[in-house]
């Protein structure tokens, strides 16, 4: 047990100590004689020698108790307190949504959110972010395991998504609508659009280097229909995600060319992932996936409480008043 105002309790010692020496050098207005004339014959009897001697011991025991209260009352001054300190842990794994919001994807991102939601829910201490490119790449939401932000945002994908199809220009029908274009067709004038390369490149590197024992997974969507010039192919963004530790789980449109479905299958086989074409059942499988892949509990920091404790000195306070209060009753009966 530790105090937080240390010095409250040595005061209280000193205080205790001036006290006993005060009284003890106290000045006594008769030093001799009695204060009653005629009392030899009562204080000679028995009884009254009894008596008296039961007083000197009650009245001993009342200083003794009063001095002893005004000690442990500086005692609880000064704060006692414990150290109480908790380690936190959190499972090691990031997971980073990763989606080509080119239009020919629309019903399979909408999907995709739609069913991830329930996953985000689900995790305890896991991080999750989400990327979105075409032309150029914009990340919503940096990793975090602020959960009910990353469900709102999905929910706001989904928004978006509907209103390229519903047309009801309400107030927010422009917001929605450019939701997941704004920043997203940067330089499509010459860069072209759908740089399935350099959007997977992207989220790859927005794990951090420091976090190289956590499991890093993307769920990446795509119709692999490339329209223009990236600075990265498909192929080889896979050979950067393989090299820092990446699992990417494709998704592919129904319509997926064959071609570009063998070209997009093999680039996520080559990461240890697996790829799966649109529909219901194949987001519940990559979520199954995700779940059974591996993750290990981490010690985060451990964070140190001050936790106060005052029981003790209560208890003791509380005896002694008490006992105060039956020393008193026996000395006024």
């Amino acid at each position: 047990m530790e105090l937080r105002y240390p010095y409250l309790f040595f005061v209280g010692i000193i205080v205790v100590i001036l006290i006993i020496v005060l009284v003890r050098f106290k000045k006594k207005s008769y030093k001799e004689g009695s204060k009653i004339a005629n009392t030899h014959f009562i204080k000679n009897t028995i009884y009254y020698q009894k008596r008296l001697k039961q007083y000197k011991i009650l009245l001993l025991m009342a200083k003794g108790l009063c001095l002893f209260s005004i000690f442990i009352s500086f005692w609880l001054l000064s704060r006692p307190y414990t150290t109480d300190k908790i380690e936190k842990y959190e499972y090691s794994r990031d997971i980073i949504l990763c989606m080509d919001i080119s239009g020919s994807v629309d019903n399979l991102n909408y999907e995709l959110v739609d069913n991830l939601k329930d996953t985000v829910r689900s995790l305890k201490g896991e991080r999750f972010g989400i990327s979105i490119f075409n032309t150029t790449s914009v990340t919503l939401v940096p990793l975090t395991d602020d959960y009910e932000y990353v469900i709102s945002i999905l929910d706001q994908i989904k928004k978006s998504i509907n209103s390229h199809y519903s047309y009801d220009f309400s107030k927010d029908y422009l917001y929605n609508s450019d939701y997941i274009i704004s920043g997203t067709i940067e330089g499509w004038q010459t860069r072209g659009s759908s740089l399935i390369g350099d959007g997977l490149a992207t989220c790859v590197f927005n794990f951090s280097k420091l976090d190289e024992k956590r499991t890093k997974i993307i769920i990446f969507s795509t119709d692999n229909e490339l329209e223009g010039e990236p600075l990265l192919t498909l192929d080889e963004a896979a050979d950067i995600s393989k090299r820092k530790g990446v699992v990417v789980y494709g998704i592919g449109t129904v319509d997926i060319d064959e071609n570009k479905k063998e070209e997009f299958k093999n680039a996520v086989l080559k990461t240890g992932g697996s790829f799966y074409l649109s529909s219901a059942q194949s987001v519940k499988k990559i979520v199954e996936n995700i779940e059974s892949s591996s993750k290990s509990l981490m010690k985060g920091e451990s964070k140190k409480f001050k936790i106060d404790d005052p029981l003790v000195p209560f208890i003791f306070l509380s005896i002694s008043v008490f006992s105060l209060i039956i020393i008193n009753r026996r000395v006024v009966r």
